[in-house]
């Protein structure tokens, strides 16, 4: 079997008749971690570096829903499945910057050095990343990728240990990003690798300029871009965690668009004839993560009870203002292998003391509820949002004390396994239902940390990695569904909602849309005059 992608033919996104020169500012939530994206898990760190600096071999479309090219103008796969030869595109130059000029365009050597470093534990730059390679551990690539090849200056063959349906899809994932192996030979050899992560480099629509921590990130357009240039001459994240101040300056014109409005405020601005609301129903879940290796959490009765202590309609209605749908499990219900039939935990505290009881805590137990300070598209009213869930569980007997802590240290900490109550969202980043089961919930994430269950059963990870070994939807659907009931009867997270994705913007705003997928693309927005 042959599957081929067709080559893209990219003209520039917007005529430079219609160009203005113009600053894009855009009211963000939160702090970047850094900017060497393979570093991280956030979805604010993948939006500060992968979305606006840097290009994947292939980009997932939300609209079609397919792989579309991108640094790979087409690819290849064999018969068996286990061979991927990609074919890239010429003359795609890197970002010249006070810091790097690169004295060529990209090549195969880019692509082999951003996969070997995180791959393999001999290459120079392994090491670099003080905790590793969160999003390749969890989505076992160093167990998958048998052998990367370099055929040509601008073709490579990637060969794989086994069939993995999710290989291609995965490629799209920011943490696939593309880097200059030029740029980090430099650094290396200066003795500064740590700089990759404050000094960037892509290929992307943006060139990065400066960062000022909890307060803005400045970009410049890449005349050079292989899409077409930008219709914007800048861009700046000015990072605001508050939703109303994002809202205040919205309206006082300081911001273009603004990230994670709460849903009141996207109510609000219904009758402001300066703004605009863009939304869509997210590829997200909202849920607590309950930590399966803190006794009494260890205990399965345990975890049901928490489900059933909490009222979620309550919660719902107050910290979303019913504006997302009730999450059951950890798909959202447009995922194809989405298990339906299964219900979920009904609101039910009697039975939750029950469940105690047998479990031998009829006297109930101390824990903690760790949450962010700011609120996002996945979490609302953060303080509002713990205080419902502490005040449900201590009716059940349980007395919970709640920790608010910087989103940067609340992930770090998470990662290490210290929480015992997590307020935590998953955002899919390639439209497979893998993308939430791997991250999430199977062994190998539990040893890098994004397994916020901190959860790993053999028959769990052995449904997981079936589903990716064949390329059949019937099949891989079957196993999926039995992965969920094994997620739900065992209780590993409290599953909140799934959201609908809002942004708000000024009426001058034309080109920009809500990604279900939390990413964002600012390289086709353009401010009217």
């Amino acid at each position: 079997m042959r599957l081929a992608a067709l080559p893209l033919l990219l003209v520039p996104l917007f005529s430079p008749l219609l160009a203005q020169a113009a600053t894009l500012s855009v009211c963000t939530e939160a702090s970047p971690d850094g900017f060497d994206v393979v570093q991280y898990n956030s979805l604010t760190t993948t939006n500060a570096s992968a979305d606006v600096l840097m290009n994947r071999l292939v980009e997932f479309d939300a609209a079609s829903g397919t792989l579309q090219p991108s640094l790979a103008q087409g690819w290849e796969v064999s018969e068996d499945g286990l061979s991927y030869s990609f074919e890239l595109r010429r003359g795609v130059q890197f970002h010249s910057t006070a810091y790097f000029t690169p004295s060529r365009a990209l090549n195969a050597d880019d692509v082999l050095f951003s996969f070997q470093r995180m791959l393999e534990p001999s290459h120079p730059w392994h090491k670099v990343a003080p905790s590793g390679y969160p999003h390749a551990q969890s989505m076992q690539l160093p167990g998958l990728v048998a052998r990367l090849d370099k055929l040509g200056e601008h073709r490579l063959r990637v060969t794989l240990k086994r069939p993995d349906a999710t290989f291609l899809a995965t490629l799209s994932m920011g943490f696939a990003s593309i880097y200059s192996a030029e740029y980090a030979a430099q650094l290396l050899a200066a003795g500064t690798p740590e700089r990759l992560n404050s000094q960037p480099v892509g290929t992307g629509p943006f060139v990065f300029k400066r960062f000022q921590k909890d307060a803005l990130v400045r970009y410049s357009a890449n005349a050079q871009y292989f899409a077409g240039k930008p219709a914007v001459d800048d861009l700046v994240f000015a990072i605001t965690p508050d939703a109303n101040v994002r809202l205040q300056k919205l309206r006082r014109g300081e911001c273009h668009i603004a990230l994670s409005p709460k849903p009141q405020d996207v109510r609000s601005s219904a009758g402001d004839e300066t703004l605009t609301s863009v939304q869509t129903a997210a590829f997200m879940t909202a849920f607590v993560g309950i930590n399966s290796q803190h006794p009494p959490l260890d205990q399965t009765r345990v975890r049901q009870a928490i489900n059933l202590a909490f009222d979620k309609a309550s919660y719902l209605k107050a910290v979303f203002e019913d504006s997302a749908e009730a999450a059951s499990g950890p798909y959202p219900p447009n995922t194809w292998s989405f298990a339906g039939e299964l219900p979920g935990y009904p609101h039910d505290p009697d039975r939750a003391r029950a469940l105690l009881a047998e479990a031998g805590l009829a006297g109930g137990f101390e824990t903690t509820i760790w949450t962010r300070p700011s609120g996002s598209l996945l979490n609302p009213n953060p303080a509002l949002g713990a205080q419902l869930l502490q005040a449900d569980l201590a009716k059940v007997g349980i007395q919970a004390q709640i920790r608010v802590i910087e989103w940067g240290e609340l992930i770090r900490r998470a990662k290490a396994g210290e929480h015992d109550l997590l307020f935590m969202g998953w955002a899919g980043d390639n439209g497979d239902p893998d993308n939430f089961l791997t991250p999430q919930f199977s062994c190998a994430a539990l040893e890098s940390g994004l397994n916020f269950a901190r959860y790993c059963d053999p028959q769990l990870d052995r449904l997981i990695s079936g589903g990716k070994t064949t390329s059949e939807q019937a099949i891989r659907s079957a196993l999926y569904r039995q992965a969920q009931a094994i997620i739900q009867r065992q209780a590993l997270w409290l599953p909140l909602a799934h959201p609908t994705a809002f942004a708000l913007t000024r009426k001058e705003v034309e080109g920009y849309r809500v990604s279900p997928f939390g990413r964002q693309d600012f390289a086709r927005v353009r401010l009217a005059p």
